[in-house]
């Protein structure tokens, strides 16, 4: 007897590969931008420089899951 092989066909937006997409876009788009602003602030403690990394990075990641969102909806 053969394994069973399942199928899917999903409706609507693959939110597998936005969050893929999205992953890679904000990791490669995002963390030069986060160093790139980082110059013009005054960090002198580790504790300021995460923060202000994770706020920047935050507002990076969600602005691109919704543009791939927004991609993938309009393009399926």
């Amino acid at each position: 007897m053969s394994p069973t092989s399942e199928r899917t066909d999903p409706d609507g937006v693959d939110y597998g590969w936005v969050m893929q997409v999205t992953f890679v876009t904000t990791v490669a788009v995002g963390a030069p931008l986060v160093a790139a602003l980082s110059l013009t602030r005054r960090l002198p403690t580790w504790g300021e420089r995460v923060a202000f990394a994770v706020r920047v990075g935050a507002l990076v990641w969600f602005l691109t899951a919704v543009c791939v969102y927004l991609y993938a909806r309009r393009s399926e």
